[in-house]
């Protein structure tokens, strides 16, 4: 049974799968501290750090922030200690160099996989909304608002993001699949790697993970 204060885990999943939802639950329920790159990332551009400037920079340009910056982030975030030996990783490994980092720098206990049918991920996506006025966020199919497409708190107009729409949501599902399969394959060649339903209620999912990695 592992001890959820020294837990060492990454969460890995397809956008839209519900990992940074798990993982929040993991770290109200067991004290863990969760470790987000896409939080990170934000965290630096809005305080307009040097890694912020970089990141930035990145973006505009059109192009994926480097390993070399992605890492640096990363092992500054985690020389903090203030994750008491145990931490929930989202958004981190994307790739082999980022996983071989991470493998050959810490002892990593377990790597969650929640697995969803990538229709299931286009219905859960297709069906994001947000205020654009007051930052509530939406979902048709799961967190309706009470008058359609219109926020609850302030009345505004919901909006999806641009980048909501089939075509690109299918092109991110094949790409997360061509990026993700090698990672998998590493993970489950060192014994770490946990499979989880994630098509299931988020409660569900909970009880599965725990289950799976013998906790409490």
């Amino acid at each position: 049974m592992l001890n959820p204060a020294r837990m060492k885990c990454i969460i890995m999943g397809i956008q839209g799968c519900g990992k940074g939802t798990q993982a929040k639950k993991l770290e109200s329920r067991f004290n863990m501290v969760q470790i987000s790159i896409g939080d990170m990332f934000r965290w630096n551009i809005k305080h307009h750090t040097k890694l912020g400037s970089r990141i930035t920079r990145t973006i505009k340009e059109g192009n994926l922030v480097s390993d070399e910056v992605v890492i640096q982030l990363l092992r500054q975030r985690l020389n903090e200690h203030d994750w008491n030996f145990g931490f929930i990783l989202d958004g981190f490994p994307r790739n082999r160099v980022q996983s071989e980092f991470l493998l050959e720098t810490y002892d990593i206990d377990a790597v969650i996989l929640l697995e969803v049918p990538d229709e299931e991920v286009l219905r859960r996506i297709m069906g994001r909304r947000h205020c654009p006025a007051c930052g509530l966020d939406y979902n048709v199919a799961f967190v309706p608002p009470k008058v359609a497409e219109t926020c609850d708190g302030c009345g505004t107009a919901l909006v999806k993001r641009e980048d909501d729409n089939e075509e690109a949501v299918r092109k991110r599902l094949n790409d997360y699949h061509v990026e993700t399969q090698p990672l998998i394959d590493i993970f489950e060649d060192q014994g770490i790697l946990v499979r989880v339903d994630g098509a299931k209620s988020p409660t569900e999912v909970q009880q599965e993970i725990c289950e799976r990695l013998g906790l409490a």
